[in-house]
C-alpha cells in the first residue's frame, strides 16, 4: 500500500469507498534502555527537544504505522481513513503506541 493512501481524514478526493474491511491496528510495545535514560536524563539538565526520547517515540510510532498498513494489506485494502495514533505506559519506562484506522477499498472516481 502506498502510505500516500493513508489519512486522518475520512475520504480522499477522486476517489470513492468501494469496500469498507473494518478496524485495522498497528501495536509496539517500547521501553527505554538504561543508557537511553542515563542520556535522556543528560539532556532535560539542559531542557529543549530531548533528541534521545524524541528519537525513541518517532522509532514507535514509525513501527506501530507500519504493523497498521501490513495489518490493511492482510485484509485486502488499499487505503486506511481515519488514521489515528494513541500512547498509554504498561509500566514505568514502558511504552504502547498504537496506530489505528479503518481499511477500505477505494477506488478512483472516473
Amino acid at each position: 500500500m502506498d502510505e500516500k493512501m493513508v489519512t486522518t481524514a475520512f475520504g480522499f478526493e477522486g476517489y470513492r469507498v468501494v469496500r469498507n474491511l473494518g478496524v485495522v491496528r498497528g501495536v509496539t510495545v517500547r521501553s527505554r534502555s538504561i543508557v537511553g535514560n542515563f542520556v535522556g536524563g543528560i539532556e532535560t539538565i539542559f531542557g529543549g527537544n530531548i533528541t534521545t526520547y524524541t528519537e525513541l517515540c518517532e522509532h514507535a510510532r514509525q513501527e506501530a504505522f507500519e504493523l497498521l498498513i501490513r495489518h490493511a494489506e492482510e485484509r485486502g485494502a488499499n487505503a486506511i481513513l481515519g488514521m489515528r495514533y494513541d500512547a498509554n505506559d504498561v509500566m514505568d519506562g514502558v511504552t504502547e503506541v498504537l496506530a489505528y484506522g479503518t481499511a477500505v477499498v477505494v477506488e478512483k472516481v472516473v
